[in-house]
């Protein structure tokens, strides 16, 4: 490993504390280095607060700050560009007149695309960039996906019986133990949405929160075409932002509602309306119409699927994912997960 490769890894570690706190916002560290010292690491810990950059130099101590016209700055993303909650990281960078910067990844949004490695150079900076780009790039992943697909990071989530079934018709029918339930939630406190379809919604009314789990509930989508779910089932009870799609207007209370046509190519359509919502990462969590609805559009990233040692004879069979190598596997208790992405990591 290269010294480059070293400090990029701190800041991949840096990065992923802002997890849960920074919106719609990649995740982003970063760390000075002068002479072979750090003199300066930081994260962006919140949305609207300091990004990466701005932290890591908050953090140098007032001794050190005569070195940094004589350091290196490594940032897993390319710094930012334009005035947005807080000024551009570029302009901190030539103002402090750092010699060098190190990046992961360029930043392909349009109103970065480059033009901070292009400024920085055009000052005379000495600029390195693809370290350790497949990893900043994983790490990075829900953002890319916004940018370059137009669409949320979507995560398919469910359980199996052990013979291949995913649940009875009209049974609410629990597969996995508790530390799945707890692992679930966790998750769900790491995306921006969750969704399911309206028969999920009636049958097992779940809540859809992250309350075995502390961290931010994520928004509760469902997909409710005809407007028949009651208002007494829990994703109506005002815990956690809610927004049902359907195809004519409906009146709940503590929901935001969008109209939708469900005919054509709607999951696409939905997909667009959602990012416009800031939506930029969603759990599809059932049932198996929904789930076999995003597979067979190959409109996903990433699966995580429990199988149970339950066996249930006969039900719903489990959604299929072909062709697709499983990336990990692990034991959760008495049950088993695999994790596999729709892509190269």
């Amino acid at each position: 490993m290269t010294l480059d490769e070293l400090y990029m890894n701190r800041c991949f570690e840096l990065a992923m504390k802002g997890n849960n706190q920074v919106g719609n916002n990649p995740f982003v560290g970063a760390v000075i280095v002068h002479e072979g010292r750090i003199i300066g690491e930081g994260w962006h810990q919140k949305y609207g607060e300091a990004h990466g950059e701005v932290s890591a130099y908050n953090d140098v101590k007032e001794e050190d700050k005569k070195y940094l016209s004589e350091s290196t700055i490594y940032v897993n993303l390319e710094p930012c560009f334009h005035h947005g909650k807080t000024p551009p990281c570029v302009d901190l960078i030539l103002r402090e007149k750092l010699k060098r910067v190190v990046i992961s990844c360029l930043d392909h949004h349009p109103l970065v695309a480059g033009r901070s490695v292009q400024k920085l150079r055009e000052h005379g900076v000495e600029v390195t960039t693809g370290i350790l780009e497949k990893k900043g790039r994983f790490l990075a992943r829900r953002f890319f996906t916004n940018v370059e697909k137009k669409r949320p990071y979507i995560i398919l989530k469910y359980a199996q019986s052990e013979d291949g079934f995913i649940g009875q018709k009209g049974k609410q029918i629990w597969l996995t133990g508790p530390l799945v339930k707890r692992r679930v939630h966790k998750w769900r406190s790491e995306e921006t949405a969750i969704m399911v379809g309206t028969n999920t919604a009636e049958v097992d009314n779940p809540n859809l929160t992250t309350r075995l789990h502390p961290g931010p509930n994520p928004i509760r989508i469902v997909l409710d075409r005809k407007a028949r779910l009651e208002n007494n089932l829990n994703i109506f009870n005002g815990e956690a932002k809610t927004i049902i799609i359907s195809e004519k207007e409906i009146k709940h209370e503590n929901i935001k509602h969008i109209i939708l046509d469900f005919n054509g190519d709607f999951l696409n359509q939905l997909m667009k309306q959602l990012l416009e919502e800031k939506i930029k990462s969603i759990i599809i969590e059932g049932g198996a119409k929904l789930l076999n609805s995003f597979i067979r559009q190959n409109l996903w990233d990433e699966a995580r699927i429990f199988t149970s040692s339950k066996v249930l004879g006969t039900g719903i069979p489990v959604p299929r994912i072909l062709g697709i190598e499983k990336k990990s596997e692990e034991k959760i208790g008495e049950d088993r997960l695999c994790i596999y992405f729709n892509h190269d990591e």
